[in-house]
């Protein structure tokens, strides 16, 4: 049984290391890592289209790529491996995908390409400034993905958990959750460099989450593990409904 392992940090980062080793502790799995060979943070859903991609094998069953995370899932799942992986877990990616950081993330949507092929994923991130330790989200994906290669998931749903860096006695239990909203402040920073010419540097501070029960953002305010159900679909259902009584036509 293959577990493929991701991320957008790297296939250097400390996440990834401490999420392999405690993985390897399920029986009977056999964990392969293919990851980005440098950080693609907010990389998205990106696939490299325009230059060749190039597959550097680290060790056994560790494998470096000079594209996104989702090239790496593509080249691993059709190239690389022998068999089709059981799971795919992505992560720990170092900070938070809370809320809308969903769409803009590369650990994410390295689960969610696993999703659009019909394996079931996993993303994780460990939710904290400065001092991340991933212990004890690493013990937590463990007992997650023996949960679901248990209770399977259904097709084209992703599970995105975000554990608190905190301690385990700190964390207060395991909310199931639905996406909250992220807000950043100085989202667009703009600067002169020594030339004189102005130049923007997209990404500021987090700013400040919602507070509103349910959500994957309270549950970190609160302390608590999060646990979000995303889908590959995302048809609004409701809209669609109300959109059908437009009267439109070609011509």
């Amino acid at each position: 049984m293959i577990i493929l392992v991701s991320n957008d940090d790297g296939v250097h980062s400390e996440g990834i290391k401490k999420l392999v080793k405690a993985l390897k502790k399920i029986p009977a799995a056999r964990i392969v890592v293919a990851a980005p060979d440098s950080e693609k943070s907010a990389a998205s859903h990106a696939l490299t289209l325009h230059r060749p991609l190039r597959v550097e094998k680290l060790s056994p069953d560790v494998y470096s790529i000079n594209g996104t995370p989702t090239d790496a899932i593509m080249l691993a799942v059709y190239k690389l491996l022998d068999e089709r992986p059981a799971m795919i877990v992505s992560g720990i990616n170092r900070g938070a995908n809370l809320g809308e950081d969903v769409h803009y993330s590369g650990t994410v949507s390295a689960a969610m390409e696993g999703a659009i092929m019909g394996i079931p994923a996993i993303a994780v991130s460990e939710v904290g400034m400065g001092d991340f330790r991933f212990d004890v989200a690493a013990s937590f994906t463990t007992k997650l993905v023996k949960k679901v290669l248990k209770h399977k998931l259904p097709k084209g749903v992703v599970l995105n958990v975000n554990v608190p860096s905190l301690p385990k006695e700190k964390i207060r239990g395991v909310l199931f959750t639905q996406l909250g909203k992220h807000t950043y402040g100085d989202v667009i920073i703009e600067n002169v460099d020594p030339r004189g010419k102005p130049y923007f540097w997209i990404g500021g501070d987090p700013f400040r989450f919602e507070n509103k029960e349910g959500t994957d953002c309270q549950a970190y305010l609160d302390q608590m593990i999060s646990i979000t159900p995303i889908k590959v679909d995302m048809t609004d259902f409701n809209f669609l409904r109300e959109i059908r009584k437009w009267k439109l036509t070609h011509a």
